[in-house]
């Protein structure tokens, strides 16, 4: 290739390059522009300034939000330091002697903080005259009244609820260990990358651990009570499946920040790929690893005792019949229980993180 086709092609590149960053400032901008019209127009104008309770929605509203928000979004991306687009996208010059935050594009930024911030509140009916009513705070007292009169009557139930909240945490980080040191790998780019069979098996990890990442273990332990019936191995397999997604993530990213040194190294005496991996890769994430695996057990130890809400065992299913029933002073005594069990746990895992560094 000669050096003008080079030039060229550069070029080429270059402005593929400058438009895609243009297309994807459009498209923020957009965006922006919709959701600040649609939030203007449900919320502070509709809910606050026309106190419509039920206001009426169609989906012709968002398209409406979207076609005007083109229209003043194109406007703003043709003149002036207006677009927030540009400016994420890297399409204006910066000047050094101006901070960012008194940039044009930033008086948008402010507002849709604003409006975002009132329509929360709005949304979610805070309300300080409710929170700090009489009978608010007369239901208030006789609730911690009773909650800080604990009923030790029930400490024996309590104490064998723990446990199996503490077993069940314990055997989930066990049983995902395997799966996640495994998943670690194939989730690993730079790994991976070597072949398209390997990259599309990297996508498909990543695929899976991100779908059941983003499911929260309640709702997994939820969809396990139905699966197994309600009890301590319907959240198991909640923590499980959570943890196993998790400690993968968290493996994958250690494997990707390793050295490349010894990997190099290694590839030129003609090493296998599992060679590689074993002796190249593994002594670098021990420790990393271990100290992982720890903290997760210590997470699951305190999603132990929320997921029991739900159904799925231990002593957060004891929470849930007594606060079900009304019985503050024994929630009081299970309140303590599960407080006891988090700091002796959050102590034990901080003691042994330390002593493996």
């Amino acid at each position: 290739m000669s050096n003008s086709e080079a030039i060229t092609l550069n070029q080429e590149k270059a402005g593929l390059k400058h438009m895609k960053r243009v297309v994807a400032a459009m498209a923020i901008d957009i965006f922006l522009w919709a959701y600040t019209l649609l939030v203007s127009y449900k919320v502070i104008y509709q809910k606050m300034i026309a106190d419509i309770r039920y206001a009426e929605f169609s989906w012709n509203q968002p398209v409406y939000a979207l076609a005007i928000g083109a229209l003043v979004a194109l406007g703003l991306f043709l003149f002036g330091r207006l677009s927030i687009g540009r400016a994420t996208q890297g399409l204006y010059e910066s000047d050094d002697s101006k901070s960012v935050t008194t940039e044009p594009f930033m008086l948008l930024g402010y507002f849709i903080i604003f409006i975002t911030f009132v329509a929360g509140l709005n949304i979610s009916q805070v309300s300080m005259r409710e929170f700090f009513s009489e009978a608010g705070l007369l239901g208030a007292k006789r609730i911690f009244t009773a909650l800080f009169h604990p009923n030790f009557g029930i400490l024996e139930q309590a104490i064998f609820a723990a446990i199996e909240t503490i077993y069940m945490a314990f055997i989930a980080t066990v049983i995902a260990l395997p799966f996640a040191f495994l998943f670690g790998f194939f989730a690993a780019r730079n790994l991976m990358n070597s072949s398209p069979l390997l990259f599309a098996l990297y996508n498909l990890t990543r695929f899976f651990l991100n779908i059941t990442r983003s499911i929260e273990p309640l709702v997994w332990a939820i969809i396990f009570s139905v699966w197994v019936g309600i009890g301590p191995f319907a959240g198991m397999l909640a923590l499980c499946l959570h943890s196993v997604s998790s400690l993968a993530k968290l493996y994958s990213e250690q494997i990707e920040n390793i050295s490349e040194g010894p990997i190099e190294a290694m590839t030129a005496t003609g090493a296998h790929h599992i060679q590689i991996i074993w002796f190249g890769v593994v002594p670098q994430i021990v420790l990393p690893y271990l100290s992982f695996t720890i903290y997760r057990w210590d997470i699951n130890v305190r999603m132990a005792t929320v997921i029991g809400l739900v159904g799925g065992g231990g002593i957060g299913t004891m929470l849930m019949q007594y606060q079900g029933l009304a019985k503050w002073n024994e929630v009081g005594l299970l309140a303590i229980t599960i407080a006891a069990i988090v700091w002796i746990m959050d102590w034990s895992s901080s003691r042994i993180r330390e002593s493996i560094k």
